[in-house]
C-alpha cells in the first residue's frame, strides 16, 4: 500500500514539475472587477497560461487624485495595446516610459480618449517570472499553499499506513 502511494505521490510531482517548465501561468485581471483590486482574492480568478516562452507576469499600477487602477496580465497581451512598457523586463517595479511620439499626430478635441496617455499622474509596472501566478499582491502565491496541504496530507497519511 505504502509503495502505490509513494509511486503516485512520485508521479504527481513529477507531472507537475513537468507542467511548470513549460509555461508561466499568470492572473488577468482589472482591480475595476470584483477582487482584483486590493486586496487580492485569487480564489476568483483563474489563471492564464502566457502564450510566449520567454514571457512574464506584469502588475500595472495606475494612480490619479488618490484612485488606483491595477491591470494584470500577460506581458505579450500588453505589448500589441501599450506603448508605456519600460525596456527592463527583470523582476520588481519600474516607472512607466514615456513614449513622446504617442498621440502626437492626432487632433483629437475629446479630453476623455486620453490619446496622449496622461490620464494618470503615476504608472508603475512591476515584472515578475520566478514563480506562477506572481502577479497578485500577497507575499504568498497559491502554488505555495496548495504544496504546504499536499506535504502535511502526505506526512500525515503515511503516519497512519
Amino acid at each position: 500500500m505504502q509503495i502505490q502511494f509513494l509511486s503516485i505521490l512520485f508521479l504527481c510531482v513529477f507531472f507537475s514539475i513537468i507542467q511548470q517548465g513549460s509555461s508561466l501561468w499568470c492572473y488577468q485581471c482589472v482591480s475595476t472587477q470584483p477582487g482584483c483590486g486590493t486586496p487580492f482574492n485569487w480564489l476568483w480568478y483563474w489563471t492564464k497560461i502566457c502564450p510566449e516562452d520567454d514571457d512574464v507576469c506584469v502588475k500595472i499600477i495606475e494612480e490619479k487624485d488618490g484612485e488606483t487602477v491595477i491591470t494584470r496580465d500577460c506581458l505579450s497581451s500588453m505589448q500589441a495595446i501599450r506603448t508605456d512598457i519600460p525596456a527592463d523586463h527583470y523582476e520588481g517595479c519600474r516607472a512607466a516610459a514615456v513614449d513622446e511620439k504617442l498621440g502626437h499626430y492626432v487632433n483629437n478635441s475629446i479630453k476623455e480618449l486620453d490619446i496622449h496617455r496622461t490620464y494618470y499622474d503615476k504608472t508603475t509596472w512591476c515584472f515578475c517570472f520566478l514563480d506562477h501566478r506572481c502577479n497578485d499582491s500577497t507575499t504568498q502565491s497559491p502554488s505555495f499553499i496548495l504544496t504546504g496541504i499536499g506535504l502535511v496530507l502526505t506526512i500525515f497519511t503515511m503516519a497512519f499506513y
